[in-house]
């Protein structure tokens, strides 16, 4: 009797194309979307569960955050600082970054290093560094002298505070900025001044309209990452103007009150996603490209 041989037909999933790569997309995110599930979200939702059920069930812990005149205080000084850094940062990097698309291959080189040696010196060694020249005595305190305005204290102060915190918080105002300049076409600056501008006018009216995105995005990211500062302040601040990290690190480390934590760690997340809600209905999905570039290869 002869053999009889069968021929496998192919699986049929039926799937059609564009179905099959959406789920081999799909397999190959799950490895991050497991590892964000049980090292994000999870926790985040014990921090939320701990907000309204510790040391009793409701919502006595939020409403402390605005009754509690200390915690009140501390989270206006919050807000204020992160928005002084955000504005210093816009002023020192938005003509730094323009400079950049100006500059030839081998200075723009130069100006890109210096952008990223931040990146490259450890947090530690960075607040250290302006610790010893706000001291009594320091560098500061004799340029000041210099001047004639007497002995100046910054350190243990907001002012020295926000000073470091700008300068780390530097390159993440301007590489989103050049990323979104380097990408506008400069003959429109050429055709706007053939039409009767002045090089400031066509400045003004084409290239600074066009950086917007770069410039939300470099802002919604140092707004958010000076919200959660802890080190920059414990170094160089005071109890007096401690920030609202420091507090939530004393209330769940020394006394124990993970709901009162919890519920400031919420606070703060919902003025990020506030903060980048608005960032992004502004100036559209620009700002997260330019965001998300940063964030790619940054390291706080």
């Amino acid at each position: 009797m002869p053999a009889v041989t069968t021929v496998s037909a192919p699986l049929r999933t039926g799937l059609s194309p564009a179905g099959r790569r959406r789920a081999a997309g799909l397999l190959l995110l799950l490895p991050a979307l497991v590892a964000l599930t049980l090292f994000f979200l999870l926790p985040m939702l014990s921090i939320l569960l701990d907000s309204v059920t510790d040391p009793e069930p409701g919502l006595a812990n939020y409403v402390s955050l605005f009754t509690d005149g200390y915690t009140l205080r501390v989270l206006g000084r919050t807000l204020l600082v992160a928005l002084l850094v955000t504005v210093a940062g816009l002023v020192l990097a938005y003509p730094y970054a323009y400079l950049m698309t100006l500059a030839g291959p081998a200075l723009r080189a130069v100006m890109v290093t210096v952008v990223l040696v931040p990146f490259w010196t450890s947090m530690l060694a960075r607040n250290f560094a302006w610790m010893v020249l706000m001291q009594d005595g320091g560098v500061v305190q004799g340029f000041f002298r210099l001047l004639g305005l007497g002995e100046v204290t910054l350190l243990g102060t907001t002012t020295a505070v926000t000073i470091s915190m700008t300068q780390v918080l530097l390159p993440f105002m301007v590489l989103p900025m050049f990323s979104v300049m380097q990408q506008i076409d400069r003959r429109l600056l050429l055709a706007g001044q053939s039409l009767g501008a002045s090089p400031f006018g066509s400045f003004r009216k084409v290239f600074f309209p066009l950086s917007l995105p770069g410039v939300a995005a470099g802002a919604s990211l140092v707004f958010v990452l000076a919200l959660g500062f802890y080190v920059t302040p414990a170094l160089l601040g005071s109890p007096q103007s401690a920030l609202i990290a420091q507090v939530i690190s004393v209330r769940t480390r020394d006394l124990l009150d993970f709901g009162g934590g919890g519920a400031m760690g919420v606070f703060v997340l919902v003025v990020t996603l506030a903060v980048l809600g608005a960032s992004r209905r502004l100036t559209g999905p620009g700002a997260a490209v330019g965001a998300a570039h940063v964030m790619a290869g940054g390291d706080r």
